[in-house]
């Protein structure tokens, strides 16, 4: 009975760290879209390998979320120019409420893998995230935007949050490095402006091509993003820069469940 009691009481303490730690300070904006009025933490922890660093590698910026924007009357300019970053701060996490929507960059948010989300850094880019109370580090992928909460500087997933040991207190002070960015890709001289897409489905269901994207990754093993715009959500596969395997792409899915598959773009795809 006493050792319930201790469970409890340890499962409490955690749901509020998490609870405090929210993306914003005031009602987030599409906040109706969420099934949860508060962010709340998993019923497991993240295995070791959800926990494994991902390797930083040359990617283009992504088509959505790359934009200068302006929320609860502040403006942001993304630094997607950017070859170097460093930054000392608070870091919060994020978790249920936002696991299996979109992220800013049209991806979905999974919170046992290894992303985070920052307000202005390139997205996709990777961090190094070094927990300054007990000096664990973590690479995460940013791919979203956040969090709009005064004072802190990157909102970790689940899993980042768990390897730097921040879950019980909800917050740390972090210092963050940058990795790589789509700056030091382009350094690469590698044809990122010519990157072609291929236009899978076009909805106002975003949560319909979520799923469809899952179904994408799981079965046919293609890379792909969801392209938000004015109320329309395009589910692309792609980057690719060569034209054949373009093509190669375009004929799987035709073959497939999506015969009216097409080039995004038929002029980055020449």
């Amino acid at each position: 009975m006493i050792k319930n009691v201790l469970l409890l009481s340890t499962f409490a303490l955690v749901l509020t760290a998490c609870s405090c730690s929210g993306r914003y300070s005031q009602p987030e904006p599409n906040a109706g879209r969420y099934q949860q009025a508060k962010d709340s933490i998993p019923q497991r922890l993240p295995t070791m390998l959800e926990m494994t660093d991902p390797q930083p590698q040359a990617e283009p910026l992504s088509r959505g979320g790359n934009k200068p924007y302006s929320l609860f009357g502040q403006h942001y300019t993304p630094l997607v120019d950017s070859t170097s970053h460093h930054e000392i701060g608070i870091a919060s996490w994020y978790g249920n409420k936002f696991h299996g929507h979109l992220t800013s960059n049209g991806e979905t948010y999974n919170m046992f893998a290894m992303t985070a989300a920052h307000k202005t850094l390139p997205l996709p880019s990777y961090v190094k995230v070094t927990n300054l109370d007990n000096n664990k580090s973590a690479i995460v992928r940013v791919n979203d935007r956040g969090p709009f909460h005064r004072d802190r500087i990157i909102d970790l997933s689940y899993s980042a949050a768990h390897k730097i040991g921040m879950l019980r207190q909800g917050t740390a002070k972090v210092q963050l490095e940058l990795l790589q960015s789509p700056a030091m890709y382009a350094q690469l001289n590698e044809p990122a402006a010519s990157s072609c897409f291929i236009q899978v489905l076009a909805s106002t269901d975003s949560n319909r091509l979520s799923r469809l994207q899952q179904q994408l990754q799981r079965e046919q093993a293609l890379p792909s993003e969801i392209q938000p715009g004015s109320g329309i959500f395009r589910l692309l596969v792609g980057p690719t820069a060569s034209r054949q395997q373009a093509q190669q792409w375009l004929a799987q899915l035709k073959a497939g469940p999506f015969p009216d598959a097409y080039f995004f773009d038929s002029r980055q795809c020449s």
